[in-house]
């Protein structure tokens, strides 16, 4: 039996809870060569609309998200990359999902999975250190071009219907494993690990759990499961 253990990663850029746990899943791997993370889709906001049905208006959207929950995430983890009254100051309304998912999957296409985290740790930091918003394709481009992709390639399979198809192979996935809430790993096809629920859709995983999890499967592993 192969020792390798592959580990799906289930996120969204603009997750306050996975902005934490992507580091300490690079650990992991750095620890633990024979992991390999695959990085799958995971829809926190579809779209403008859905989020006014949710929230009632884009102010509200804002504050709760950023002064509730990216506050919680804050002051749990902690992490003081969170910028939360930075990102209040910010003229735009809060994003939606599409446009940074996609973006991921073209770097995906691009540069494979590990393009895809380094790309999905730049959006990251833009959306929830650098106050910038994820939903703008100039924010977007930019960050493909501080990973080093070919821009030009990476604007061609952004808006390729090809790139949204993966996308949405990604979202069948998690309804298929039940995934409720990002970020949640998926070990081996099997394995699950959904974290500690916090705020709405989020989850924390520490890098404690996280030790526990692979532990878990080396043993099942070992065990013929």
């Amino acid at each position: 039996m192969s020792d390798k253990i592959t580990i799906e990663f289930f996120h969204d850029a603009m997750s306050c809870w996975a902005y934490p746990l992507s580091p300490r899943l690079r650990n992991l791997v750095a620890a633990h060569p024979e992991v390999k993370v695959v990085h799958r889709s995971w829809v926190l906001i579809w779209s403008p609309d859905e989020q006014l049905k949710i929230f009632k208006t884009a102010a509200a959207a804002k504050e709760e998200i950023v002064m509730l929950h990216w506050a919680e995430a804050r002051r749990i983890e902690p992490d003081d990359r969170i910028k939360c009254e930075q990102m209040m100051a910010q003229p735009f309304d809060y994003p939606y999902s599409l446009p940074n998912l996609l973006a991921s999957k073209a770097a995906e296409r691009q540069a494979g999975h590990a393009g895809h985290w380094d790309y999905f740790d730049r959006i990251q930091k833009a959306h929830l250190t650098e106050s910038r918003n994820i939903a703008d394709t100039a924010v977007l481009r930019d960050c493909a071009k501080d990973i080093g992709l070919d821009v030009a390639r990476w604007e061609r399979d952004f808006t390729d219907g090809a790139t949204r198809q993966m996308m949405m192979a990604d979202v069948a996935r998690a309804r298929q494993f039940g995934i409720m809430r990002t970020p949640a790993l998926l070990a081996n096809g099997k394995y699950q690990l959904n974290g500690h629920p916090k705020s709405t859709f989020g989850a924390t995983i520490s890098t404690e759990v996280l030790e526990i999890f692979y532990a878990d499967i080396k043993r099942q592993a070992e065990r013929g499961g």
